[in-house]
């Protein structure tokens, strides 16, 4: 089912290159293009099955395109959106895969202006590994995506992101920018901050306990291999809510250790319940949207 003549995806990474494996595979666009500002990894990506070209040109990459999508880190994108804002076709529609939206909706409204459209997204879909070395045709397959309209965001334009996430396998929800935000500070933002400053405390220890660690310590830390420099950027910009999770959740350890100081078995049951119950309906959940799982 073709649903655009050439889409142009910007940052052919993990995700965007994902992207671009999964259009091929269900044949959404006629033609797909690539920006990519290494011109030998440009290069590499125009050698790949699911890419026709690869251009280090912004003009270029843009030319012919009635779907833009902006893969690139968090910090790039409102500039990208502000040099190609003047240069698109009308009628282009424009998203991003962002982890964070408030910032870059705003940005992208003024900068893509009618009759092109810009609606933000989020495909709740990464690794704590980078590269299109990594990405795979079904990374999208199951997972969520966010699709994140401003109130003035043309309807037409909403419809057809939301069908374009669907048609990858996406289990697509819209909400506002500023609940996007909230929502992914506390299950996205946060995790990625306990396995990270976990791991951090660890390194100071003394002696080098890794060495001794099972499972459990892999498992709730694996996604502190993830990029330094990309989640820097993404906790920098969605600060205020990200603080106001912290907040919460320095809450939850107070009462932890409370319970433990106080020698209280029935508080720390409490609090290990808790968890316990929350963990069991993120697991339903989970498997009743991915049945394979």
């Amino acid at each position: 089912m073709q649903m655009f003549k050439q889409i142009t995806v910007f940052g052919p990474g993990l995700l965007g290159a994902s992207v671009l494996q999964a259009v091929h595979k269900h044949g959404l666009a006629k033609r797909k293009v690539a920006w990519e500002r290494d011109p030998k990894r440009a290069k590499l990506c125009s050698e790949q099955p699911w890419c026709d070209v690869a251009f280090t040109d912004i003009s270029k990459a843009i030319e012919s395109a009635d779907f833009i999508v902006m893969a690139t880190p968090v910090d790039t994108i409102v500039d990208l959106l502000r040099k190609i804002g003047q240069h698109i076709q009308p009628g282009t529609l424009v998203t991003d895969t962002g982890s964070t939206k408030v910032l870059i909706c705003d940005e992208g409204h003024h900068a893509i202006q009618d009759p092109a459209h810009f609606i933000g997204s989020h495909p709740m879909a990464g690794s704590e590994k980078s590269g299109f070395e990594h990405s795979s045709e079904t990374l999208l397959e199951g997972r969520t995506c966010l699709v994140t309209p401003l109130p003035q965001s043309d309807e037409a334009a909403t419809e057809k992101i939301v069908h374009f996430w669907e048609a990858l396998g996406m289990q697509v929800t819209c909400l506002s920018p500023l609940a996007h935000d909230d929502a992914v500070a506390h299950i996205s933002h946060l995790p990625q901050i306990l396995a990270s400053t976990l791991c951090a405390y660890l390194e100071t220890c003394e002696p080098p306990w890794h060495r001794f660690s099972g499972s459990g310590l892999r498992d709730t830390t694996r996604i502190a291999g993830s990029p330094p420099d990309l989640w820097k950027e993404i906790l920098l910009q969605n600060r205020t809510h990200v603080l106001q999770a912290l907040e919460g959740y320095e809450k939850s350890i107070r009462s932890l250790r409370t319970a433990l100081f106080e020698n209280d078995p029935a508080k720390l049951l409490k609090v290990l319940k808790q968890g316990n119950v929350y963990r069991d309906k993120l697991d339903r959940y989970i498997k009743h949207q991915n049945p394979s799982l």
